[in-house]
């Protein structure tokens, strides 16, 4: 029976949505010559929205960036503007990423060793293009482990990005996995439906762009995964017997997947 861990990306692995893709949309606008940028608090309205290249696109009914770019009437040829402006926008995330930029959150390379040493199987979905997962996976975990994950899967391999579950889909279709033995890491309420919508359960460790958002369904809600010698965890939900004491391990995985299979 293989069981699987499968992490989301952005706001899980690292803090890349306000210091990575955030600052990487405005520099990509001033580059360009929009006069347009983000705030912390736009931006994180915009993450309702699933993926990079949406979250622009979205720009077109948005009376105050109408009235600093000409959007063309054409849908084709708004897209081919924004797919241009993703494009750049990825060049500088990635060089933000090898710059250092974004230490990983913690608990995640540890927990990912953990998980491997044990024999569970694990991955990575997330709504950003691959290029961009890849790197800041690479980045947080160590290449030698991004090379023993089952794989990366993301927004630009799937139709419809979360919170819809295809992603997860074909995370269980490629990998040959049974939904009800994987357990989603997930810092969104997008990210939680997606993992709900493919029957998996779900652990939030939320943000500061995401801790307000209702995180009803998951099965725990956290701080962060934490450290050993760290700053111990909040458990600000526990729907399980779990209670993860310090820092959520193995152990902890083990008895999720153990209470909901009762």
């Amino acid at each position: 029976m293989k069981k699987a861990l499968i992490f989301d990306c952005d706001g899980v692995i690292a803090d890349t949505e306000r210091f990575g893709h955030l600052p990487a949309f405005n520099q990509m606008w001033r580059e360009k010559g929009v006069n347009w940028r983000w705030s912390l608090e736009q931006y994180a309205e915009k993450l309702r929205i699933g993926g990079g290249k949406e979250r622009m696109f979205s720009l077109r009914d948005d009376p105050e960036f109408q009235a600093v770019h000409n959007v063309p009437s054409s849908d084709e040829a708004w897209w081919q503007i924004v797919a241009d402006w993703h494009k750049r926008k990825s060049e500088i995330y990635k060089e933000l990423v090898h710059s250092g930029a974004m230490p990983g959150r913690p608990g995640v390379k540890r927990l990912t060793e953990e998980a491997l040493s044990a024999g569970w199987v694990v991955a990575v979905c997330s709504t950003s293009a691959v290029s961009s997962v890849e790197a800041i996976v690479r980045h947080v975990i160590g290449v030698k482990t991004a090379d023993q994950l089952g794989g990366v899967f993301a927004g630009d391999m799937v139709k419809a990005k979360k919170p819809a579950p295809d992603v997860y889909n074909l995370a269980v279709e490629r990998l040959g996995l049974d939904c009800r033995n994987c357990v989603v890491i997930e810092d969104s309420r997008n990210g939680l439906l997606a993992a709900e919508a493919a029957g998996m359960a779900c652990i939030v460790t939320y943000n500061d762009l995401t801790r307000y958002e209702d995180f009803s369904e998951a099965a725990l809600v956290l701080s962060q995964l934490g450290e050993p010698d760290g700053e111990p965890i909040t458990v600000a939900k526990d729907r399980t017997n779990v209670a993860p004491s310090g820092y959520f391990a193995v152990p902890d995985l083990e008895k999720l997947l153990a209470y909901l299979h009762q």
